[in-house]
């Protein structure tokens, strides 16, 4: 049975206070689970908090000692990327955020907080680099899928086709071809660890909380029920003006989701913590901007519960 939790951003007290709640007792550096369980990480466990070395220790610990898996969110994604030099620009990251553009200095200023606390360049940033590229961009547990962002099937079947799976570390050959742009794999890669994103007409874009400018809207396009754009669109309360007047992309798949429930992140949602359907459960609260850190304690049910949901303030 899985204890799957959301985004934690370096919220060690957070995480530490879940687990607890959840029944792990410490051991070492990390948690022991209960009988029977096993912990499941969606991701996005560093960038913005103040206890980023500690949560990544806490999750390894737990990891080598098999009480936990882990997937990749997009801010392990970026922080290779940010430390991985372009072979294709020279003096740049795949990442960039050595220059004085517009983008690298969202980069920085986004990855600041992971870079102040571990050290940039520092033989543990190279260290906790090598370790992410082993985290997979999804994972089939059979009962459970899980993916940071959105699943896709063929997402999965565009990675898996280029070696790039569970069990599998991130090599420089696909770390290079989802970074092509336009290519398949870069849009499998972005589905699955960023989402479905609707590109926004010239002068439109949204403001996050940190007031950086976004020229696209996620869409939570698992809502197969919705016929309207602003049932999909995750936008910052306050943005909704700028998707007034769009339709729904062309696109917009509305099947429903059938099998194994479907666990993801990422999205940033506010309030009352609650399952999205039976079939799929977003467990990113906001953990980092005064939101709880939330986890869903599966037990082998085909339809989700709110009953299962249990979080940390």
């Amino acid at each position: 049975m899985y204890d799957v939790i959301g985004d934690i951003h370096g919220e060690d007290l957070k995480l530490e206070g879940l687990l607890r709640h959840l029944g792990y007792l410490p051991a070492g550096r990390g948690y022991q689970a209960p009988r029977g369980r096993q912990a499941v990480f969606l991701g996005d466990l560093v960038d913005r908090g103040a206890g980023q070395r500690r949560v990544l220790e806490i999750v390894r610990a737990m990891m080598d000692d098999g009480q936990a898996l882990c997937i990749m969110g997009n801010h392990e994604f970026n922080a290779i990327g940010y430390a991985t030099e372009d072979p294709r620009n020279p003096g740049e990251f795949l990442r960039p955020n050595r220059g004085d553009s517009e983008t690298s200095r969202k980069n920085r200023k986004q990855h600041s907080a992971f870079i102040n606390q571990i050290g940039e360049g520092s033989p543990e940033h190279a260290a906790w680099v090598a370790w992410f590229r082993q985290l997979p961009p999804w994972m089939d547990l059979g009962g459970i899928r899980l993916a940071h962002a959105c699943w896709d099937d063929g997402a999965v079947e565009v990675l898996t086709d280029a070696g790039w799976t569970p069990g599998k570390s991130l090599d420089d050959a696909v770390l290079l071809a989802v970074h092509q742009k336009g290519s398949d794999l870069e849009q499998a890669r972005k589905l699955l660890t960023s989402g479905m994103e609707l590109a926004l007409p010239d002068g439109r874009y949204i403001e996050d909380k940190e007031g950086h400018r976004h020229y696209q809207v996620r869409l939570a396009n698992w809502r197969d029920w919705a016929n309207a754009l602003h049932e999909v669109a995750l936008v910052p309360a306050g943005q909704e003006p700028q998707i007034h007047g769009l339709a729904l992309p062309e696109n917009f798949r509305r099947t429903p989701i059938t099998g194994a429930p479907i666990f993801i992140g990422h999205h940033w949602f506010k309030g009352q913590p609650r399952i999205e359907s039976g079939k799929l459960a977003c467990l990113d609260w906001s953990a980092a901007a005064g939101g709880p850190l939330v986890a869903y304690r599966w037990d082998g049910e085909e339809v989700l519960s709110n009953e299962k949901l249990v979080w940390e303030r």
